[in-house]
C-alpha cells in the first residue's frame, strides 16, 4: 500500500534556480523519452532507457546520471497511461503532452530527514527544510515507511510542491463475522448495520447544481482565457469538496466494518458507470447530476480505505437490487407520484412496502450469502432514518441523542 503526503516549501531565490535548471533539463530528456517510446512501439522502460540514455547523458553532461533513468521511467508511465486511454476511447490527442513537469527522484538523488530534505542539482545538493503537516505524522508514527522514492515540482513564488510516499504491508484480512451492505446512490449512501438501515446524506446533489451555477454566472459572456475568470473558476472546488465527503464516508464504514469483523458488501459497478445511467436520459440536470455522482470513486475510496485496515470486501451483481422483494423474490412496483423517481413500492405477491434503497441493502446482502431472515414482513413503509454525513463513527451517529435528524 502506498500514501503520497503533499509538503509545500517556500525557498530562497538560487535554491529555486537550480531546481529549475534541473526541470528544464529533465523535461527535454522526458520528451526525447516519449518521442523514442512511440517511434519504436513501446512503453517498456528497459527499452527506453536503453535507447535514450547514451545520447542524453552526452547532451546534458552536468545533470546527474540518475534524472536520466527517472525521466525514462516517466514516460514509460505516460506511454502506458496514454495507450491505455487510446483502448477505451479516451485519449484526444496523438501522443501524450508533456504540460506540467513533476520529477520523479530515487534514492540516489535525493535524502529524507525530519530537519531537511536534500536534493541533488547540477552544481551540487540543495536543502530545503518543509514544516510537516498532522497527515504525515499520522503515517510516521504508525509504522508506515517512507518510501526510496520522492517527487516534487516547482510553483510560482519561489515554492517547491514535495511528494513523499509512506508504504506499508497490507495487514491479512480477517474472518469476518457478518456482513454490511452499502448501497451507492446519486445524493446518499445507505448501509445495513445490525439490521438497522441507515441514509447518510451526502449532499452531492446540493454541491453538484451549486457549483455548476456559480461556473455560469462566472463564465456567462466572458472568455475562459481571461486572468480573472480563470482566477475565479481556479477558486470553485467542488472536486475537493466531494473528495473529502468520500474519505469521511469511507472511514465511517470501513471503521464500522473493522470494529464488528464484518465484511464490507458493494455493487460490481462497470465501467463508466455514469455513462450508462444517462444513455436514455434526456433532462440536462438530471444527466449533469448523475456524471458527477462519481459513483465508482465512491466505491474505489471504500475498498482503498478498507485495504488499509483488512477489511474484506465483496463485490456483487448490482442488477435490479432496488426492483425484487427480498423475501418473495416478486418485482416491486413503484407508483409515479410526480416530481423525483418514488421511493417506496409495494411487492407485488407479500404487498410489503418497501423503500428502495433498504430493499438494495437487503438484496446486495443476500447475494454476497447472507442467510440470516429478512426482518422487515409489515405492511408500513420502511423508510429509514436519515442522518448528516459526519466525520465520526456510526455507533456515535446512530445515538439518537447525537443525531441530527432531518425532514424527509
Amino acid at each position: 500500500m502506498e500514501r503520497t503526503v503533499k509538503l509545500r516549501v517556500r525557498v530562497d531565490y538560487s535554491t529555486y534556480s537550480a531546481l529549475k535548471e534541473v526541470e528544464k533539463e529533465y523535461r527535454e530528456v522526458l520528451e526525447e523519452a516519449i518521442n523514442y517510446g512511440l517511434s519504436n512501439k513501446t512503453t517498456s522502460f528497459t527499452r527506453i532507457k536503453a535507447g535514450v540514455y547514451k545520447t542524453e547523458r552526452e547532451k546534458h553532461k552536468d545533470l546527474p546520471s540518475h534524472y536520466i533513468y527517472t525521466a525514462c521511467e516517466d514516460a514509460s508511465e505516460r506511454l502506458d497511461s496514454f495507450e491505455k486511454l487510446k483502448k477505451r476511447g479516451r485519449s484526444y490527442t496523438e501522443k501524450p503532452s508533456v504540460r506540467r513537469v513533476t520529477i520523479h527522484l530515487d534514492d540516489h538523488l535525493w535524502k529524507f530527514s525530519l530537519d531537511t530534505i536534500s536534493i541533488s542539482t547540477k552544481r551540487s545538493r540543495v536543502f530545503i527544510s518543509p514544516t510537516f503537516p498532522k497527515i504525515f505524522w499520522r503515517y510516521y508514527n504508525k509504522g508506515w515507511l517512507i518510501a526510496s522514492e520522492a517527487r516534487f515540482k516547482l510553483l510560482k513564488g519561489n515554492v517547491v510542491e514535495f511528494y513523499v510516499i509512506f508504504k506499508r504491508d497490507e495487514p491479512k484480512p480477517y474472518e469476518p463475522k457478518a456482513f454490511i451492505p452499502v448501497d451507492l446512490n446519486e445524493n446518499s449512501v445507505s448501509v445495513l448495520i445490525n439490521s438497522k438501515p441507515l441514509l447518510l446524506e451526502t449532499n452531492t446533489k446540493k454541491i453538484t447544481l451549486g457549483y455548476e451555477y456559480r461556473r455560469k454566472l462566472t463564465i456567462t459572456g466572458k472568455s475562459t482565457k481571461d486572468r480573472e475568470v480563470r482566477r475565479k473558476l481556479k477558486r470553485l472546488r467542488e472536486r475537493d469538496k466531494k473528495v473529502d465527503i468520500r474519505r469521511k464516508l469511507a472511514k465511517l464504514i470501513v471503521k464500522e466494518a473493522f470494529e464488528s469483523r464484518s465484511v464490507i458488501v458493494l455493487e460490481d459497478l462497470p465501467r463508466r458507470t455514469p455513462e450508462h445511467m444517462i444513455k436514455d436520459v434526456k433532462d440536462k440536470q438530471l444527466r449533469l447530476r448523475i456524471y458527477r455522482s462519481a459513483f465508482s470513486s465512491m466505491k474505489n475510496a471504500i475498498i482503498e480505505k478498507a485495504r488499509e485496515f483488512g477489511v474484506p470486501v465483496v463485490l456483487v451483481n448490482p442488477s435490479y437490487t432496488s426492483t425484487v422483494c427480498p423475501i418473495h423474490g416478486a418485482k416491486i412496483v413503484y407508483q409515479l407520484d410526480g416530481g423525483d423517481a418514488p421511493r417506496v413500492g409495494v411487492c407485488e405477491k407479500g404487498k410489503e412496502k418497501w423503500h428502495r434503497d433498504v430493499v438494495a441493502l437487503y438484496n446486495l446482502a443476500k447475494r454476497a450469502g447472507d442467510v440470516s431472515p429478512v426482518p422487515l414482513g409489515s405492511k408500513k413503509s420502511h423508510d429509514p432514518p436519515i442522518r448528516w454525513l459526519r466525520a465520526k463513527s456510526l455507533h456515535s451517529i446512530m445515538n439518537e441523542h447525537k443525531m441530527i435528524e432531518m425532514k424527509v
